[in-house]
């Protein structure tokens, strides 16, 4: 079943950094959120051929970010339900277990 989602940032306190991205699945959602840190950490080692990173690394930058929350698509209210900040955190977590195994 496809959750279309809406993930909406804000790097600062600085209300000019707010972003949304949107995507057709949940799963490609958590992949953004991973693909964000993955950017931020290429645009500070502009000469590493490979970096690499650990759970405990995307979850602090997660929580560096002033804000951060999606929207969910939910089939049976026929409306998008928000979630925090957390809930991405422990949603990514799953997400990223599911795939090393």
């Amino acid at each position: 079943m496809s959750r279309h989602t809406i993930v909406l940032t804000q790097a600062t306190k600085n209300k000019s950094t707010r972003q949304y991205a949107d995507f057709e699945t949940l799963a490609e959602a958590l992949d953004g959120v991973c693909q964000m840190y993955e950017t931020r950490l290429k645009q500070e080692n502009p000469d590493a051929r490979n970096i690499t990173y650990d759970i405990r690394d995307l979850l602090g930058f997660l929580d560096s970010l002033a804000d951060l929350s999606c929207m969910v698509w939910t089939e049976d209210i026929r409306a998008y339900k928000p979630y925090g900040k957390e809930w991405i955190k422990q949603k990514v977590y799953q997400h990223l277990r599911k795939q090393a195994m």
